[in-house]
């Protein structure tokens, strides 16, 4: 019997020591070994290469936190990563604009011209930001901008004219009183300063673009600021300055300076018997009338405490003992939308109530404001219970969280502390650069050409919005 003929593996055939493949890997094999030798001294030599390089780099790393550890733990570096610090000079300004204000303001109310001391009012950055400038470099903690003493190096150009002291040095006048009612112009100052300015070869040369001006209080320079607007405006609102004045884009708001104590306890609303606390002028204009609406509201509830009151210190006493024992403090608009009350309530960890239909806050790009405070529009507010019914639902646990988060951020809005309000303000005047380079180069090679209307082209976010809660 014929046994079935065995059939070949085809893959034993496929493998036999004369397939074309058995061919190719013994050549390949054979190539392998002459290729190893030059690849394992390759990698020898790139890993020692690469050992080198860390080592000598292993402190920078060390000493910079990476981008995600800056955002996650909220670390700051000076300068950003591996990004040098912002070069500032600072005008050495003829003495009149800046101690000089400080003589006139003290010589108008008989003070002591000897010891020189910038007087306590909300509007303090000017005197902080020109101390800060003044001090040793390894005195500013933190700071994102170094003082350099050559123009030639600088980056930006700071102008310290104390222009909100100018303001004021002329105390107010009782009615009847005689005697010259001048002995100082704020507005001759203005004027002088613009034309002292525009002699400078360094204001003529980027047209402006690359100086920064202070005018925290709504009316500071306000005779001049047509002809500073191209600048970085440092600000504490929008309230009085035109669309082609002024904007978000190239400006940077400021915080008031807080007048009363900071609450030094902790989160808690045991000790907090209020629930609403308000003390100040009843009365003022323009947007300011609502006040009038919500005292007439307001003042007769249960658990509400709100006064009439001056700028004084027995009223600063009493809004003190009021903001540290109530849950919300009320911020309604002033003359304009914002006040020294909001930064007093807030390093008093009392929950602020802005009642505003317009309103630009400090350092909305690393504060959460809706964190801290409860918005809530104008038409609302005066609609009787509204307010309170709205305040009163919400439970402790909430305001809890809103003192919590208080406590995070109120070192923003402390100008004595090494690394609070003045390294904020640089660190937003710094983030203005790249725009500011924009606008100088693109300066330079616009046609000139009469306008019909002001070229806003980095003014567009002056206008009007509606914050609710």
């Amino acid at each position: 019997m014929n046994q079935r003929p065995r059939s070949k593996s085809p893959t034993s055939s496929f493998f036999t020591r004369s397939s074309p493949y058995v061919k190719t890997l013994t050549i390949f094999k054979m190539g392998r070994k002459a290729f190893l030798k030059p690849t394992l001294l390759f990698t020898i030599l790139f890993l020692l290469a690469l050992f080198a390089f860390l080592s000598i780099n292993t402190s920078r790393y060390d000493s910079e936190p990476t981008h995600f550890e800056i955002q996650e733990k909220g670390l700051k570096i000076d300068g950003g990563l591996g990004v040098k610090k912002v070069r500032v000079y600072m005008y050495d300004l003829p003495r009149r604009f800046t101690y000089g204000v400080i003589e006139s303001y003290a010589k108008a109310r008989n003070g002591d011209l000897l010891k020189l001391k910038y007087p306590g009012n909300q509007h303090p950055a000017e005197w902080y930001i020109f101390d800060d400038l003044n001090r040793v470099g390894s005195e500013r903690v933190g700071s994102p901008v170094v003082r350099v003493m050559d123009p030639d190096e600088a980056d930006l150009f700071y102008v310290p004219f104390f222009s909100s002291l100018s303001l004021v040095v002329n105390p107010i006048r009782p009615a009847g009183t005689v005697g010259p009612s001048v002995v100082y112009s704020d507005e001759v100052m203005q004027e002088g300063l613009v034309e002292w300015l525009e002699d400078q070869v360094y204001w003529k040369r980027n047209n402006g673009w690359d100086h920064v001006f202070i005018c925290q209080d709504p009316n500071a320079l306000f005779k001049v600021v047509d002809r500073v607007k191209n600048g970085v405006l440092l600000v504490s609102d929008f309230g009085r300055l035109g669309r082609d004045q002024a904007s978000l884009v190239k400006d940077v708001i400021l915080p008031y300076s807080h007048r009363i104590n900071t609450f030094k306890g902790d989160v808690g609303v045991e000790n907090r018997k209020s629930l609403l606390f308000f003390m100040g002028n009843r009365y003022r204009k323009e947007g300011g009338k609502i006040r009038d609406m919500l005292f007439k509201l307001l003042e007769n509830e249960r658990d509400i405490v709100i006064k009439h009151g001056a700028q004084s210190r027995e009223s600063r006493r009493m809004a003190t003992q009021g903001m540290h024992t109530s849950r919300f403090c009320l911020h309604p608009a002033g003359d304009t939308p914002s006040a020294c009350r909001l930064f007093d309530a807030i390093v008093s960890l009392c929950v602020p109530v802005i009642i505003s239909d317009y309103i630009e806050l400090p350092f909305e790009d690393v504060i959460d404001y809706r964190k801290i405070a409860v918005f809530v529009d104008t038409k609302s507010a005066v609609e009787p219970g509204y307010l309170l019914k709205l305040l009163r639902s919400i439970n402790a646990g909430r305001i809890l969280k809103y003192q919590e988060e208080m406590k995070k951020v109120k070192h923003y809005f402390e100008y004595e502390d090494p690394d609070g309000t003045v390294n904020e303000i640089w660190r937003q005047v710094s983030s203005k650069l790249p725009l500011i380079k924009l606008m100088i180069n693109r300066d330079k090679r616009l046609v000139k050409r009469e306008l019909t209307e002001p070229d806003c082209a980095c003014m567009c976010s002056n206008q009007t919005g509606i914050h609710t809660t």
